[in-house]
């Protein structure tokens, strides 16, 4: 479909999406198209013709298969995404998306990785290897940073300055905010940078801040498999880099820092984002209440 096509296009160039979000849309959209003209028997040459009837019967058509209210919210995010698209290109008179309403989700607390496991993760195999040297730098600036890990992948050396102990994160939307952190990392980039300014490809010397064993930029797979053997040698928790952001995010909030500063730090385009780390602190305090009072 060419308006389709154009769409993915305008969101590779304009938007600046990445190509797991553009691959995203084309699946949930192409999906779209496919119930409307098998399903509904509706061709789509004429994108006037679909209403919100349409949109509402393909949201019940998802739902009778069982799909969960996040995977039903994010098809029509992306049909919504592609309609907004349609209308200010002038190629349809209105959004038939207008006013339809994604389902509620039941709020999920995060999940989150103790402080004696990240610990006991930190202290372990303490030793010269250069590239565990270069792992447990990227976990302790998962752990003090709360970054993504496409974040941290896409660093370079100069988005690193050391003085002032901050990173220049670019973001989702490639939207540029400044991250700080504090000794441990300082320290561990200091003893890092020295084997990667030794390891690193020449002609790569002011590029990738992180580098693999073949002095090439790392890759998210080399990340994820290398911190998952760390974690396993000292402990059976499950460890993903979102769980860390988890682990920042529930610190920060925890002992007292301002909920705009963690959602500026994260890189939230939306407070509510952040404050599900807020019903976290609640449950906390609801703990140490139950254990300490005498009518509890």
């Amino acid at each position: 479909m060419k308006h389709l096509n154009e769409f993915l296009i305008y969101i590779y160039k304009i938007k600046m999406y990445s190509q797991n979000t553009i691959d995203a849309y084309k699946i949930d959209l192409n999906q779209f198209i496919n119930f409307l003209t098998k399903e509904l028997m509706i061709s789509i040459i004429d994108l006037n013709k679909i209403s919100k009837k349409e949109i509402k019967s393909y949201l019940l058509f998802l739902s009778e298969r069982n799909l969960s209210e996040k995977s039903i919210n994010r098809k029509l995010a992306s049909i919504k995404s592609f309609f907004r698209y349609l209308l200010k290109q002038k190629l349809v008179k209105s959004n038939p998306t207008t006013n339809i309403n994604g389902l509620k989700i039941p709020q999920k607390l995060p999940r989150f990785i103790q402080n004696d496991v990240l610990f006991k993760v930190l202290e372990h195999n303490i030793n010269d290897d250069w590239q565990i040297i270069r792992d447990k730098t990227i976990l302790e600036l998962f752990f003090s940073t709360g970054i993504r890990l496409r974040e941290l992948i896409f660093l370079d050396l100069k988005d690193l300055e050391m003085e002032d102990k901050i990173l220049k994160v670019v973001g989702k939307g490639n939207k540029e905010r400044i991250v700080p952190f504090g000794k441990k990392v300082f320290e561990s980039l200091v003893k890092y940078l020295k084997f990667r300014n030794k390891y690193i490809s020449r002609d790569l010397k002011d590029f990738p801040l992180f580098i693999s064993k073949k002095g090439i930029r790392i890759s998210p797979r080399t990340v994820q498999s290398r911190l998952k053997k760390l974690f396993n040698k000292v402990s059976l928790n499950e460890f993903t880099p979102h769980l860390m952001r988890h682990t920042f995010a529930s610190q920060m909030i925890n002992n007292g820092a301002d909920i705009r500063a963690v959602q500026e730090i994260l890189g939230h385009s939306s407070l509510s984002s952040t404050q599900i780390y807020t019903h976290l602190k609640k449950k906390k305090l609801k703990e140490f209440f139950d254990k300490a009072h005498p009518h509890a």
